[in-house]
């Protein structure tokens, strides 16, 4: 499987499906930053899930969910790179400390045991997975460096509504709606959004989230296969796969 991103959904099919309109991201809080150092992507590896951590997920090596560099992706608006940057798996930021996993549905399976057995709901259900990408990123402390991501963030929803292009990789497509939506209320602030992304001449509605926990951001990002492949909106990202990882981070 491709990069876990907004690229992916260019070469993937799919049926329109409006947005979720605006909800309630968290927003600014009067919970500051802390003075300390960034984290090292070492140190961030550390604090990322790992298996066992969230029951019903398998937890995956972060190396084919991210994009090569900000450098591979390209916007039309210069108010939208941060959107764009934390849905193709890179820091939302200005840092360079970063670590990057991924978390698939581990599904009880009653599969068939013989191909003479396997029906065409065993064929669908094999699609029915999401996944969700997991990005941490750090800031230095005295330069409110996390603070001002997410209010760049949260002003790039504004700023970006009526949508934007861009290019991942090589692979160009067009966003053509992002709207808040109500977020988690983890960490000491968080802003939440859909993006509305033309795939194939329809459109796929994707979910993101970005937690703020100190100096330490935490990216979240769902894709279904089946809603690439069929269609339709992507599914909201798991409450217990972001519980679990905000409660990592110090």
């Amino acid at each position: 499987m491709g990069a876990l991103s907004l690229a992916l959904m260019t070469g993937c099919g799919s049926s329109d499906e409006g947005s979720k309109d605006s909800g309630d991201s968290k927003g600014s809080s009067s919970a500051a930053a802390s003075d300390a150092k960034a984290l090292t992507s070492a140190e961030l590896e550390k604090l990322l899930l790992a298996q066992g951590e969230v029951k019903g997920y398998k937890v995956g090596s972060g190396d084919d969910t991210a994009a090569t560099s900000k450098s591979a992706v390209k916007v039309d608006k210069s108010e939208c790179a941060p959107m764009a940057w934390a849905t193709n798996g890179l820091p939302p930021g200005d840092t360079d400390a970063n670590a990057t996993n991924s978390l698939t549905e581990d599904k009880a399976s009653d599969a068939p045991t013989s191909l003479d057995d396997v029906s065409e709901a065993d064929i669908e259900g094999a699609f029915d997975i999401t996944m969700t990408y997991v990005g941490l990123s750090s800031y230095e402390g005295d330069g409110d460096g996390a603070e001002k991501t997410i209010k760049s963030l949260s002003d790039g929803v504004s700023a970006c509504a009526g949508g934007y292009g861009f290019t991942a990789d090589g692979e160009s497509s067009k966003v053509t709606k992002v709207a808040t939506e109500k977020g988690s209320g983890q960490g000491d602030e968080s802003v939440a959004f859909t993006q509305d992304v033309e795939v194939e001449g329809q459109t796929v509605t994707a979910h993101t989230e970005v937690v703020r926990k100190g100096n330490t951001l935490a990216t979240f990002f769902t894709m279904d296969l089946a809603a690439l492949a069929k269609g339709g909106e992507m599914s909201d990202v798991p409450a217990a796969v972001i519980d679990a990882q905000v409660a990592k981070l110090k």
